[in-house]
């Protein structure tokens, strides 16, 4: 048999909590592979931890200034020396989502087709990783390099994922403070035709507001997977919010649909959630008519705005925990500074966008522990793909 076929067919065949032994006896077996280690990022993504046997046994290694964190970052393989052999590591991601790095040891330097098929690999142990995290906690447990609080924990197994990517876009999303977050959330939603994207800002703190949180996302899921209008699924969630907490909780939300044929935007604005638009190099916040937070009243109507996506676009989307950060002398982070590191970070994939905003949120604050959780979320518009109705469209290199 096919060395790829048996490694592969080995993996989709183990019990999903012994993926990392049966890659490391397999690579061994058919590549001669001294020694395989799988690396998963951290909620924080700033840091790469082992997958053992046991979580927390091993230090975690940080991603910026390391090789394996490169290979994290730039999403290529990198490679360095290991004694006589070379340690190659490769890239763990599946649809856009950056999982870890697979680190593969090698007693001397192989032909390149061999780092092509062990990349492969890599990609293969991806797929297999989004199966397994249904049935074992091993490798939910091996991304915390901590302990998450309540709130977090709900919130992280709320989300659809850090990244996607497609012919038409690329999106990517963090939360912080990564470890206990609380109300802040996003969701999205793709189909041959539409892009929904949902940001959330729940009102209170802790296990409360993610409560509260899961109520607003898993209302609007419900209203969206039933196939009705943009209004009505604000409305639909806005009701099941005021019947649980009758008005004295709710939820500010900014519900868009792209229309991936044309480009056309679908908007709601319920509360705080701002949207900042990067063309053509410039960056400006894009306004609508601010609507009341989901559940604050009952048999409230809500009014769909439009928006054009242009080829080329960026979207970054924020919480007011963002724009309302506060510096170490008082002063708000603004509009200002936001445009600003929108226009600084626009060299960066859309993945790689909101972990860079919210390092500069940390780096005003000087290190300091923020006052309220904050989400960023980035969305590049390549446009219309070849079939789904429009031209071909000329993508933003990742």
């Amino acid at each position: 048999m096919d060395r790829s076929l048996a490694v592969e067919r080995l993996l989709r065949d183990v019990p999903p909590h012994d993926l990392p032994r049966a890659l490391r006896s397999a690579l061994r077996e058919h590549f001669g592979a001294e020694s395989v280690e799988l690396l998963m990022a951290d909620y924080a993504l700033t840091e790469l931890c082992q997958v053992g046997e046991q979580p927390y046994t091993s230090e975690p290694i940080p991603v910026e200034g390391t090789t394996p964190g490169a290979a994290f970052v730039a999403q290529a393989a990198a490679f360095e020396p290991a004694g006589d052999g070379v340690t190659g590591y490769l890239p763990v991601s599946v649809r856009g989502d950056r999982l870890g790095v697979l680190a593969v040891t090698l007693p001397a330097e192989p032909e390149p087709p061999v780092w092509a098929e062990l990349e492969r690999f890599a990609e293969a142990v991806a797929h297999e990783l989004f199966v397994a995290d249904r049935d074992t906690d091993l490798y939910i447990q091996a991304r915390r390099s901590s302990r998450l609080t309540l709130a977090a924990e709900m919130q992280w197994q709320l989300l659809p994922g850090r990244a996607c990517t497609r012919a038409e876009f690329a999106l990517g999303g963090q939360l912080e403070p990564a470890y206990a977050i609380y109300g802040d959330c996003f969701d999205w939603s793709a189909s041959a035709s539409k892009l929904a994207v949902t940001l959330i800002n729940g009102m209170g703190e802790g296990s409360e507001a993610a409560l509260l949180t899961n109520l607003a996302i898993n209302a609007l899921r419900n209203a969206r997977r039933a196939g009705i209008p943009l209004d009505a699924q604000a409305e639909l969630a806005d009701q099941a919010l005021y019947a649980h907490h009758r008005g004295a909780e709710h939820v500010a939300a900014l519900l868009l649909e792209f229309d991936l044929a044309t480009g056309a935007v679908a908007v709601v604005d319920a509360g705080s959630p701002r949207l900042w638009r990067l063309r053509d190099g410039k960056a400006e916040r894009v306004v609508f008519d601010e609507q009341l937070p989901l559940g604050t009243f009952d048999g409230t109507i809500y009014e769909i705005e439009s928006l054009q996506a242009g080829e080329g676009d960026r979207f970054v989307f924020v919480s007011d925990g963002v724009y309302d950060a506060v510096g170490t002398h008082g002063e708000r982070y603004g509009d200002r500074e936001l445009a600003e590191a929108v226009v600084k970070t626009a060299d960066l994939p859309a993945a790689h966008v909101p972990g860079a905003v919210l390092r500069e949120l940390t780096t005003r604050r000087h290190g300091g522990q923020a006052e309220d959780d904050a989400m960023v979320v980035c969305l590049d518009w390549f446009g219309p793909a070849a079939g789904s109705g429009g031209g071909i469209s000329v993508r933003r290199a990742d």
